[in-house]
C-alpha cells in the first residue's frame, strides 16, 4: 500500500483533515519516506487515494507552497523542498511538537515539572527498562 494511502485510515475528528495531512507529509519527509525535490501526487490524485474533498487536497498544497514545503512546477506537478533550512526547521517544529504533548501529558497526570526533567532523564540515560525499575524502587 502507497504512502498516502495509509494516511486515509488515521484521521482524527478531534483536528482539521487538511491540518492531518501537513502533518502526515511533514513527518513523512522528515523521517525520510519523501525524499527531498521528490514528486508528490497531484491535488486529484491525492483526492482520490486519500477520498477526500479536492478543496482540502487543494488548501494542503497551498498552505504547504506558501510554507515553502513544497513547490510547484507548472505542467511537471509539486515537488518537495531541497532547502535544507527548511528540512530542519520542519524537524525541529515536529520534535517541539512532540515535546509539547508529552510535558501537557505529565502535567496531566499530576507530575511536577522537575519530576518530569528526572524521569525524561532516566529514560534517556537507561531506557524504559531503566526509568520503569526506578519507578518501581520509589513506590
Amino acid at each position: 500500500m502507497p504512502l498516502w494511502e495509509q494516511w486515509r485510515h488515521a484521521f482524527d475528528d478531534r483536528m482539521p483533515i487538511y491540518r492531518q495531512i501537513i502533518l502526515q507529509f511533514s513527518r513523512a519527509f522528515v523521517r525520510g519516506n519523501i525524499q527531498p525535490g521528490e514528486r508528490i501526487p497531484s491535488i486529484r490524485e491525492l483526492s482520490t487515494l486519500l477520498k477526500v474533498n479536492t478543496n482540502t487536497i487543494q488548501r494542503v498544497y497551498q498552505e504547504m507552497e506558501r510554507d515553502e514545503m513544497i513547490n510547484s512546477k507548472r505542467g511537471t506537478g509539486y515537488f518537495f523542498t531541497e532547502d535544507r533550512k527548511m528540512i530542519e526547521k520542519m524537524r525541529r517544529n515536529l520534535a517541539q511538537e512532540s515535546l509539547n504533548r508529552f510535558v501537557e501529558e505529565m502535567r496531566a497526570l499530576g507530575c511536577a515539572d522537575t519530576e518530569i526533567k528526572d524521569e525524561l532523564e532516566l529514560f534517556m540515560k537507561g531506557g524504559k527498562k531503566h526509568a520503569n525499575n526506578s519507578r518501581n524502587q520509589r513506590s
